[in-house]
């Protein structure tokens, strides 16, 4: 929760008659398949609007998710920008009831039930001070419970010292985005730093502390083709265990491996083919590490590589449908139909 994106350049005004002017509204399937939790089905609803000429576009939305381990994930979101875009919002809402079926639990070689209840909120805002840089503040409140599906799996769970908690932080961010699309780039970087302190006094269980770097580039090259790389960091520092730094790569689950600390480097190219199609190919890389491995934290290397196609439903606000399949090491892939890019 505490990654909650912020957002960037506005192609030009829509120069169409009004009688050519497109709905507001977004509808999406969102689908994936993951060999963790299985097949997901859902939907995407959101409304877009302008709140004037120089701010970018701003977005109020639904999602919910079904999958065939019978989880349901839902959120409500909002991400907006206004007042010549010298002020960006974000807010997001989620709730989830969330069966995961683990063959190799943080390779300890342990398979694992849990049913996981997800209460969370998270709220940044930011404000432009100079140029293309940006200073906010963010808060996020989650209610994170973990259950056995079974006595056994309880046992498990016990044994390994996996325990869910409840969390409430504050914390400062400082962006710099010169991007000249947030959901399509083309040109321009991005670097996002982060932190989140969680304290008791705040509600939470733990006193703990995140922090996070997270850093884009973009260049266009050829016939419209574009090439990306990300660098993402995130430490924890006494964070409890559920708490941890997670692989946040396409085709790994997230909280499937856990460490203190996680780094990852990813480099993608994304193709122009005809004016509304588009397809990528990445490959990237994920480090955990952070000290001795425990019951409940993994270290080493996670690769991740794939390739996708992209349509573009809302060519003036540069919005698009994105099919993607990644594949990880020991059987982990994926597949992921969303709304954007990865990153």
């Amino acid at each position: 929760m505490g990654a909650v994106a912020s957002y960037a350049a506005e192609p030009p005004p829509d120069t169409e008659s009004p009688a050519k002017k497109r709905s507001p509204w977004l509808v999406l399937p969102v689908v994936s398949s993951n060999p963790k939790l299985g097949t997901t089905g859902g939907f995407l609803t959101a409304y877009l609007h302008n709140f004037d000429a120089e701010s970018r576009v701003s977005l109020f939305g639904i999602t919910a998710q079904y999958t065939t381990t019978h989880s349901l994930i839902g959120s409500l979101f909002a991400r907006t920008s206004f007042g010549a875009d010298h002020h960006r919002v974000n807010g997001i809402v989620v709730y989830g009831n969330i069966k995961n079926d683990y063959d190799d639990y943080l390779g300890t070689g342990q398979p694992l039930k849990t049913n996981d209840d997800v209460r969370a909120f998270g709220g940044r805002y930011m404000y432009r001070f100079k140029g293309d840089w940006f200073a906010g503040g963010q808060a996020l409140l989650t209610n994170y419970q973990v259950f056995g599906d079974s006595v056994e799996d309880d046992l498990v769970i016990e044994t390994l010292g996996v325990k869910g908690f409840k969390s409430g932080g504050l914390g400062a961010v400082m962006m710099h985005d010169s991007r000249d699309n947030q959901d399509m780039p083309t040109r321009g970087w991005y670097a996002n730093f982060n932190n989140v302190a969680y304290r008791e006094w705040l509600g939470g269980d733990n006193d703990f502390d995140v922090y996070r770097l997270d850093t884009r580039a973009f260049w266009e090259h050829g016939g419209g083709h574009v090439f990306g790389l990300r660098q993402f960091n995130q430490i924890t520092v006494d964070a409890p265990g559920a708490a941890q730094a997670t692989v946040q790569l396409r085709g790994y689950k997230m909280g499937q491996y856990l460490a203190k600390n996680m780094s990852s480097l990813e480099v993608e190219e994304r193709f122009h083919i005809a004016k509304r199609w588009g397809a990528t190919l990445f490959v990237g890389g994920a480090w955990l590490y952070g000290g001795e491995t425990t019951a409940t934290s993994s270290e080493g290397f996670y690769p991740s590589y794939g390739g996708g196609f992209q349509f573009i439903i809302k060519p003036v606000q540069r919005m698009l449908a994105n099919l993607e399949y990644a594949y990880g090491n020991s059987d982990n892939s994926g597949i992921y139909l969303k709304l954007g890019y990865a990153w």
